[in-house]
């Protein structure tokens, strides 16, 4: 099973996050979800990113592959960077309690502060940060 990554630029400035409760701890995380039988990571993207956010996105391009717990799992997560966002819509019943671009200058200080516990989108992140 595969999972995958994404998150959304807006412009150079902004990147989309939302809070999740899965771990009883708010704290913000960028789109994230699994790939169905048949669906090609790409596409899993997309519809990840409308599912969780409302937004319908125009491009989605491969950003990195990685395996999450190497000594113990075959997992491997699929991360994306998607752009053109607009929106067209709410976020599915129980998908984020709140939807914000944040300045991409915040992200770090986000992620310094605890704010952003999800390890997978402090990976994603930080590799987009340390890139970009």
């Amino acid at each position: 099973m595969a999972g995958s990554s994404r998150w959304i630029t807006h412009g150079t400035r902004r990147v989309y996050a939302s809070p999740w409760f899965a771990t009883e701890r708010w704290g913000w995380e960028i789109p994230a979800g699994w790939t169905d039988d048949g669906e090609e990571p790409a596409e899993a993207a997309r519809r990840e990113v409308l599912e969780e956010s409302g937004y319908r996105v125009a491009t989605v391009e491969p950003l990195m592959t990685y395996t999450p717990m190497s000594g113990i799992s075959s997992q491997v997560y699929r991360v994306f960077l998607a752009r053109g966002a607009v929106l067209v819509g709410e976020p599915e019943v129980a998908e984020a309690d709140r939807v914000e671009w944040v300045p991409v200058a915040e992200v770090a200080k986000l992620m310094v502060a605890g704010q952003m516990p999800d390890g997978p989108s402090v990976t994603a992140l930080g590799f987009f940060l340390a890139t970009r």
